[in-house]
């Protein structure tokens, strides 16, 4: 029997009206191609020819299936995909990481746009949103760059609906998201600022990508100004998707632990809800609070994590909403003298990467944009470290966009000049080379320094080190000690005396 025949008779017995009917035609894509579903030659009716992996066209792989696997036409209807069933289709890829070939949500999931020149939905079980994410068709397909988009193959099908635990984070990103919108502030939203709803920007590099919003913002004085921001969408974030990805899809089992249960802040937000619990123990030394929960007392540098995470009320050091959330959980020491112990950095890059980046889709700013981080202070007095409190806290906008941003341009920049080392040597013959990358005097926020635990160089006969461990290439071939971005410490200071 013709493949195609056989598929077009599983569609006309399914029925579209009926989500779990829906699904048992659909789960029919695992192991099949794009290619495999354009050879089925289902199309719906006055179809015309077009290419779906063609970069501007919207929609993409989603519309593929919608048009070329369920036959119907791909439209801009503000419904669900599927409107009788309230089936919303969705598909998104993931990666192979390199580090440990396991499976990794690649993206985002852009569920609908955030209206710019209309009034925007209040509540959210009544929203557009709601109608958009209430059941998920998830299709994931491998994302594999050294073939044709046509040739990636999907691998997994199933309907998601948020779970109950999941639902009363997403409503408070959503009133949080909302909040903003209705103060005239959709300048300062980022995904950074929400659990797992984010605001995620849409064609952040179009000069039309920015536009008036329709609520104003009242300025100090009275007045009503109408700003203007980028174009955004609520989407589920990529941390959030990949833990869709593993455990509702895959099936996998996590040893990770949920902080919150049933009706354990049904009063307040995620947020007050963690800094709650750290909150009971402010005042008291990290000695009182290991001896409290039977935690012998090291003083290394990993005990200070693990009295937060018990402090939370869990027994091992994962937390189950910090991992949906991607949130950055840092204990942090501050000294007698005011210096923090443990340093900020970011992930070490390479040159010839960030001199291919541009800024708006640049690694650096994506972590700022979408990274929330949740301190916890100690501060010390008289010999010991006293709790102080935590903060859940995001970089703001104008920061990122500004000496943030700034940081990030001058290091590109110098990397595009040549980076400038000089040899320097004390008197007794230690060689110590220097730079031109920016420093920590020269930015209010960010500058960058070495990452690695060892200096490492090549250039000009001078040798040091492990250069394939420790050292990265520039571009003109000489290898420099690999770098990173990293907070300055009065910055970091600034946000840790907000703790409570």
């Amino acid at each position: 029997m013709n493949k195609g025949f056989k598929f077009k008779q599983l569609l006309s017995q399914t029925d579209l009206t009926d989500g779990r009917s829906i699904e048992r035609y659909a789960v029919q894509l695992k192991g099949m191609t794009f290619r495999d579903i354009l050879d089925l030659d289902i199309t719906p009716p006055d179809y015309s020819s077009k290419n779906y992996s063609e970069a501007g066209y919207k929609g993409g792989m989603g519309n593929l299936i919608e048009e070329r696997f369920f036959g119907y036409k791909s439209n801009s209807d503000e419904r669900p995909d599927f409107p009788e069933a309230g089936v919303e289709l969705k598909a998104t890829c993931f990666d192979i990481r390199k580090k440990d070939k396991n499976p990794s949500a690649g993206e985002r999931l852009v569920l609908t746009m955030i209206p710019h020149n209309k009034p925007i939905d209040i509540e959210f079980e009544s929203s557009h949103l709601w109608q958009k994410c209430s059941t998920i068709l998830l299709v994931y397909y491998r994302r594999d760059k050294t073939v044709n988009k046509y040739d990636q193959k999907i691998e997994y099908v199933k309907l998601f609906t948020p779970p109950a635990e999941d639902l009363k984070i997403i409503r408070d990103d959503y009133n949080k998201i909302v909040s903003y919108i209705q103060a005239g502030r959709a300048d300062e939203l980022s995904e950074g600022l929400t659990v797992y709803l984010g605001a995620a920007t849409k064609g952040a590099t179009a000069d039309s990508s920015i536009k008036t919003q329709y609520y104003p913002h009242i300025e100090a004085d009275g007045t009503a100004t109408y700003r203007k921001a980028k174009k955004r969408a609520f989407s589920f974030k990529r941390q959030y998707m990949d833990y869709v990805l593993h455990h509702y899809l895959m099936g996998e089992n996590d040893n990770a632990e949920a902080v919150i249960e049933k009706d354990d802040f049904a009063a307040v937000s995620f947020e007050d809800h963690i800094t709650d619990l750290i909150s009971a123990h402010v005042g008291k030394t990290d000695r009182e609070i290991a001896a409290e929960y039977g935690i012998p007392y090291t003083g290394k540098k990993a005990q200070w994590t693990t009295l937060v995470y018990r402090m939370l009320g869990i027994r091992s050091n994962r937390a189950e909403e910090f991992i949906k959330a991607g949130i950055s959980a840092r204990a942090v020491r501050i000294e007698e003298n005011g210096e923090i112990k443990e340093s900020l950095s970011f992930a070490p890059f390479e040159f010839t990467e960030l001199l291919d980046e541009n800024w708006d889709e640049s690694v650096f700013r994506s972590y700022l944009d979408e990274t929330k981080f949740f301190f916890v202070v100690f501060r010390k007095r008289n010999g010991q470290y006293y709790l102080q409190g935590s903060l859940f806290w995001n970089m703001p906008v104008s920061d990122i966009e500004g000496e943030a941003k700034q940081c990030w341009v001058e290091t590109q920049n110098t990397i595009k000049r040549g980076v400038e080392l000089k040899i320097k040597f004390d008197r007794n013959g230690k060689a110590t080379v220097f730079n031109n990358l920016p420093g920590i005097s020269d930015n209010r926020i960010a500058h960058v320094r070495p990452h690695a635990g060892k200096a490492a160089y090549k250039f000009d006969g001078f040798c040091r080190g492990d250069i394939h461990k420790d050292a990265s290439q520039l571009p003109d071939g000489r290898w420099m000690t690999r770098q990173s971005f990293w907070f300055n410490s009065s910055y970091v200071l600034s946000i840790l005396n907000q703790a409570r």
